[in-house]
């Protein structure tokens, strides 16, 4: 058995057309959708995704706004850049681009940024909301795993998702995503005895640790789907994710690459959540005019 290959690319494209349809409709009542993304310091990968962010944005027809900082800016200075975003209306999502230098308090970055627009669904407001089910931005990666579950015809309900990773970006939104549709979640971590003994029970399973293929054929059940968050580089230097895709294509029914997989669709949510933070804003500013 070949898995069947999960397409984030071909997914994210077709997403990104509607997001462009639903922001050309904003457009025809003059509201351009706006994303600004702070950038602090040189990180080559942080400049990479910044960039990836940046043309996609424009590529829908959104306005898009790069502020680069320094490394050594100060946490105040940045403070005060969120708070000039927040009272810019032109511009409906905020990003600040992750790792900060280590001076800066991420979290009190994080919780700087108004929560109508924090379309990185970071925010301890929007996650809260996604913890009880109410309608917020969801965390981008997570959302666009849900998204490509469901264009890939992925039953959800009454099955066995089991995640790999704990971290506040993937593992624990992710699961609550899943619940929400009905699976059964089991998490697994650094410390969980006997992974094997969970991850060969999963229908889904999703990897999120950054550990270059440590996931194998050995890990995973018969037929079980398999979602990759990784990105990593393998021993000769080529892009690889968390799970050994030669051995697992040959046991899972269906698998995200690396890349070309989950990677495409986390910017293509990141859109989408810019998109519904314009629709809001600018149907309140037309409602408040009649």
């Amino acid at each position: 058995m070949t898995a069947k290959l999960i397409d984030g690319i071909a997914i994210g494209k077709e997403l990104r057309a509607e997001i462009k349809n639903g922001v050309s409709e904003l457009e025809e009542s003059s509201c351009v959708p706006g994303l600004a993304v702070i950038l602090v310091g040189e990180d080559p990968a942080s400049q990479t995704y910044v960039k990836n962010k940046q043309k996609s944005s424009v590529e829908v027809g959104m306005k898009s706004e790069l502020i680069r900082l320094p490394a050594t800016v100060t946490e105040q200075e940045l403070l005060d850049h969120v708070q000039q975003l927040n009272n810019d209306d032109s511009i409906h999502g905020i990003l600040v681009q992750l790792p900060l230098p280590k001076h800066i308090n991420e979290d009190l970055v994080i919780q700087a940024i108004n929560p109508n627009k924090d379309v990185d669904g970071f925010h301890p407001q929007n996650v809260g909301k996604m913890m009880i089910g109410q309608e917020t931005f969801l965390p981008c990666t997570p959302h666009g795993i849900m998204e490509m579950l469901k264009r890939t015809g992925v039953e959800i309900a009454g099955k066995h998702a089991v995640i790999i990773g704990r971290s506040n970006i993937v593992g624990k939104p992710m699961g609550q995503l899943l619940l929400q549709k009905d699976a059964t979640v089991t998490y697994c971590h650094s410390r969980t005895k006997d992974l094997p003994s969970f991850t060969k029970q999963a229908d889904i399973l999703i990897v999120a640790i950054g550990r270059a293929k440590f996931v194998t054929d050995e890990h995973i059940k018969e037929g079980a789907v398999v979602i990759d968050v990784g990105m990593n580089r393998d021993e000769n230097g080529k892009l690889c994710g968390d799970v050994d895709f030669e051995k697992a294509e040959k046991v899972a029914s269906a698998i995200t690459p690396v890349p070309g997989g989950v990677g495409p669709m986390t910017i293509t949510m990141l859109l989408k959540n810019t998109l519904q933070s314009a629709e809001s804003a600018c149907g309140k500013a037309k409602n408040n005019l009649q």
